[in-house]
């Protein structure tokens, strides 16, 4: 089973913060879509469990190139029901292609709010306000779209937690099966990285973060993974099987895959990428990197790692390997049964834990 990720790397305009490959000039869109049709047809493919149609922002592009993307990939063995996802942003969607992407297949949307209130989007960079991002999920649903994740943003400059409470509050009203709730993290290579933020301290990130899981709870929303939280059913098959380290394929530019446990990544040169040099980087896991990787990926989700399944994987006990780590951190880590997983305060400092796996 593998799960198949396409880039679309084409933006109206850049966010401020933003440090994705991605931009708006889109002058080689056809070449570039002429050159991921190749890249997908050349893969033998085994059965797909999920497709998710990334970016940039493929909402922008005419919904013709998203047919071609689907049109190719229907060779392939995609399981019944697979979850097949396309990210778009409020501004971008029309009634018109929101029907067209119902039609080739796709059954869930992932839209970009970010934040309710239009001088926090203004100073983002976003393209749309609170009213268009209104409209369009209105559109989502009427194109009888059921399966919707909203993602959003904390911490970010000039932001209070009555703010992101407000957020919270709007976008819970709505009802969506799905959202995802980030720290804002200022990137080298961004507008954002050279300018005088006026950013929320430490403190003051935490209590957004554990109001978000409170309000959200309360809403029927259950956090499954550090950042995500969703309706019962409705947890992201995609974003799961990169956190338990499932195979899957990258297209397009920039894209990684995990396959055979090696790792690679497509080419960032678009020129390159049109003339049929793809891959740019190659790694071949050792086990310790994929049991490195088992722990640091794995223990994102709430339910933490599985120790019989690490055995299963490696022929290893968990327990013996990383006795130290969850020595060194007992008091943030907790076993439960069959599983190791974050407590609230690790959760809190997951990044240097998850160093300790390295």
């Amino acid at each position: 089973m593998t799960s198949l990720y396409i880039h679309i790397p084409f933006c109206r305009r850049k966010c401020l913060y933003c440090d994705f490959l991605s931009f708006s000039d889109t002058k080689y869109i056809n070449e570039y879509f002429d050159a991921l049709i190749k890249e997908i047809n050349a893969f033998d493919c085994k059965k797909v469990r999920s497709i998710f149609i990334g970016g940039g922002t493929p909402s922008y592009i005419d919904s013709k190139y998203i047919g071609k993307i689907m049109e190719a990939l229907s060779r392939y063995n995609i399981e019944k029901n697979a979850e097949i996802t396309i990210e778009a942003n409020p501004g971008t969607l029309t009634l018109q292609k929101l029907k067209a992407y119902k039609s080739y297949g796709i059954n869930r949307i992932s839209i970009g709010l970010q934040a309710w209130q239009n001088e926090l989007l203004k100073a983002l960079g976003r393209i749309h306000t609170r009213e268009s991002f209104i409209e369009n999920y209105e559109n989502v649903l009427k194109a009888g779209f059921e399966n919707i994740n909203i993602d959003l943003m904390f911490s970010l400059p000039e932001q209070s937690i009555d703010m992101w409470l407000e957020t919270l509050e709007n976008v819970t009203a709505l009802n969506p099966a799905h959202i995802s709730a980030y720290s804002l993290i200022v990137e080298e290579n961004t507008p954002f990285y050279d300018m005088e933020l006026a950013l929320p301290d430490d403190e003051t990130d935490r209590k957004m973060y554990h109001s978000a899981i409170e309000l959200l709870k309360a809403k029927g929303y259950m956090q499954y993974e550090i950042s995500n939280f969703a309706k019962e059913g409705f947890h992201s098959v995609h974003n799961c099987a990169y956190w338990q380290r499932k195979e899957y394929k990258g297209f397009g530019l920039g894209a990684a895959s995990l396959m055979d446990n090696c790792r690679t990544k497509n080419t960032e040169s678009i020129s390159d990428y049109i003339k049929g040099v793809t891959i740019a980087e190659s790694e071949g896991l050792t086990k310790a990197d994929c049991m490195a990787e088992y722990m640091f990926l794995g223990m994102r989700m709430k339910k933490g790692v599985s120790i019989s399944g690490f055995k299963r994987e490696f022929g290893e006990d968990m327990l013996e390997k990383y006795g130290k780590a969850f020595e060194k951190f007992k008091d943030f880590i907790e076993i439960s049964g069959d599983f190791v997983r974050l407590n609230e305060k690790g959760i809190d400092i997951s990044n240097m834990i998850f160093c300790e796996f390295i």
